[in-house]
């Protein structure tokens, strides 16, 4: 057996969620051994939709600009219903939003993510198995399998499960994970279609009979390429045969030991091309002729979530603490916001800038999240997206990840201005229309925070020499908890200053190119300002935002608000969300 090594955080599994833990962690200094027991990514195009929140995310980590040049856009779904074309869905976002939906393989996503990981000196260990674990006060004991089939016992101050529906991690930890499956099983398959649909549309056709039941269903996600879409139908039967839950999974390992749960890519038959095209001559709007098929696979689906999300050192993210229908593209967005929302606190507890209890925040945070979206996308799966009640506006926010907060968990602080604008748990909304003395151009509130690893403080001001900026700026020098770390420093956060001057506000959806950009007479004062000042030039900042006065935001490193408060009591707000975060409040 190899010697014991150690590492502040262990992650198993490197799929999209795995890759996003340890890329966050990495990000703020943190130790990190990242294994995989698989010898290289898959070929499959399971997790397929990017939602904009997401999106924002790999912003923040300065990810983006390579997403998007992979990516394929997402406009909206053409819906059929036994033959005849049904309202379509477009996929329509305030124009605030920064980014749209957008559709990549998740190989794609994994290549990605496992660079960026590169860059910042973490390698994926491929082909090493976690076999067994154990924790005490002070840390986990972890038993791995190495690629060349020897053992190694790591010391590691976390463990991390990433490893999927079948998590040796969340199965070592005894977590319950109850649901149930659906009956049905599907084709996946990723092939080009040469009809003339739409492109950037996803496309729902479906059969109804007599008495309104869907008995035939063909689903079709656009992937990049020219005419390439994934495709999904119920399987033909011919395909699916009856499975003890005992027996083992699909050839290739792809889905982990056999546990008595059918989700994820199965062992049975694989589909030919001749079988998709049967589906896609029933139901597709247009004729079309399939070919250059890259892969295919029979697909179960089951709905799950745990009863915790972590106990002591040891914590579930993404498939391993929830599975649900793929409907809307919710679960490896939602893993990958696990895994922002898990690694900022880990960071923060290791260099002992924070308590330890404040990793029961990520259950309390993070639990409910999962349990409306196994809950919505079950719905979904059943009576589709278009019966959900809610008004078209909240459908899309919601879709898109923009809705979820945690104004009711244990980091909440004492609210501040009116109750409908952003308040402490909620999303920092991004915005246009600043301008800083250097440059030319506007800038948006994504651009001045890309690449901070830790908390953001934004002082929002109407008079650039009222001496509460500079208060306010030094009371927050030495609030290191609310940076990040770096070798032989932790600096405090990331301040900057917002400066509205009393520019009224633009309506909404009022393009802020109409209004000229300032000269540099307008500009001089952010100058003087303790910290890096924006004009907000059309006072949409001002908008989203409504501050009352001169007003100061924490901004968390997953992007959701931490505090809001006058600018005048900065001390006690910074104590009271510090005290939070220490578990001290």
């Amino acid at each position: 057996m190899a010697h014991t090594r150690s590492t502040d955080v262990l992650i198993v599994g490197a799929g999209p969620v795995g890759l996003s833990a340890a890329a966050e962690l990495a990000r703020h200094g943190v130790r990190v051994r990242l294994v995989e027991r698989l010898p290289a990514r898959l070929p499959y195009a399971k997790a397929v939709g990017i939602q904009p929140r997401t999106l924002e995310i790999w912003d923040r980590m300065g990810l983006v600009r390579e997403v998007m040049e992979a990516a394929v856009p997402l406009h909206g779904q053409l819906t059929y219903v036994n033959g005849v074309e049904q309202p379509r869905m477009d996929l329509e976002l305030p124009p605030e939003v920064p980014y749209g939906f957008a559709a990549l393989p998740q190989y794609e996503t994994e290549r990605l993510l496992e660079e960026y990981l590169a860059g910042l000196g973490t390698a994926i260990e491929r082909e090493t198995e976690l076999l067994s674990f154990s924790q005490d006060p002070d840390g986990v004991t972890a038993l791995l399998r190495t690629a060349a089939g020897g053992e190694e016992e790591l010391r590691a101050g976390y463990l991390v499960g990433c490893d999927g529906a079948h998590s040796a991690v969340r199965k070592g930890l005894g977590l319950s994970f109850e649901g149930g499956a659906f009956p049905t099983s599907y084709m996946l398959a990723d092939v080009e279609a040469d009809w003339d649909l739409p492109a950037g549309y996803s496309i729902r056709a479906s059969h109804r009979a007599a008495d309104g039941t869907v008995d035939d269903l063909l689903v079709c996600v656009p992937l990049p390429g020219v005419h390439r879409y994934r495709l999904s139908m119920p399987a033909a039967p011919e395909l699916v045969a009856e499975r003890p839950a005992d027996e083992g999974t699909a050839a290739g390992g792809t889905e982990g030991p056999a546990d008595g749960i059918a989700h994820g890519l199965g062992g049975e038959r694989v589909p030919e091309l001749s079988q998709i095209q049967a589906v896609v001559d029933r139901l597709a709007p247009r004729p079309s002729v399939l070919s250059r098929m890259r892969w295919s696979s029979v697909f179960r689906i089951s709905h799950r979530i745990v009863d915790r999300y972590g106990e002591g050192r040891v914590f579930v993210a993404g498939d391993a603490a929830h599975i649900h229908p793929p409907t809307g593209a919710q679960g490896m967005n939602t893993g990958i916001q696990d895994a922002c929302n898990l690694a900022w606190k880990l960071a923060l507890v290791l260099r002992g800038s924070a308590g330890t209890a404040l990793l029961t925040s990520y259950d309390a945070e993070r639990r409910p999240v999962g349990e409306e979206v196994v809950g919505r996308t079950v719905r979904h799966a059943a009576h589709g997206v278009q019966a959900d009640p809610d008004d078209a506006r909240t459908l899309m926010l919601r879709e898109a990840q923009l809705l979820i907060g945690y104004r009711e968990g244990p980091l909440a602080t004492t609210p501040y201005g009116p109750a409908d604008a952003p308040q402490p748990g909620d999303r920092a909304p991004d915005c246009d229309g600043l301008a800083a003395p250097l440059t030319a151009y506007r800038m948006r509130l994504l651009d001045v925070l890309r690449g901070c690893p830790g908390h953001a403080v934004i002082l929002y001001l109407t008079d650039p020499t009222d001496p509460v900026a500079a208060q306010a700026a030094a009371e927050l020098e030495d609030a290191h908890a609310l940076g990040t770390a770096a070798p032989g420093q932790t600096p405090g956060p990331r301040t900057v200053a917002v400066v509205g001057q009393g520019i009224e506000p633009l309506e909404p959806g009022t393009p802020t190119a109409r209004s000229p950009l300032p000269g540099p007479a307008g500009l001089s004062a952010l100058v003087e300002l303790p910290v890096p000042g924006y004009l907000d030039t059309a006072g949409e900042f001002a908008r989203l935002y409504r501050p009352q006065g001169p007003t100061g935001f924490i901004v968390r490193p997953d992007g959701q608000l931490g505090a809001r408060f006058p600018l005048h009591r900065t001390k006690e707000a910074l104590a009271e969300y510090l005290a939070a975060l220490s578990a001290r409040a």
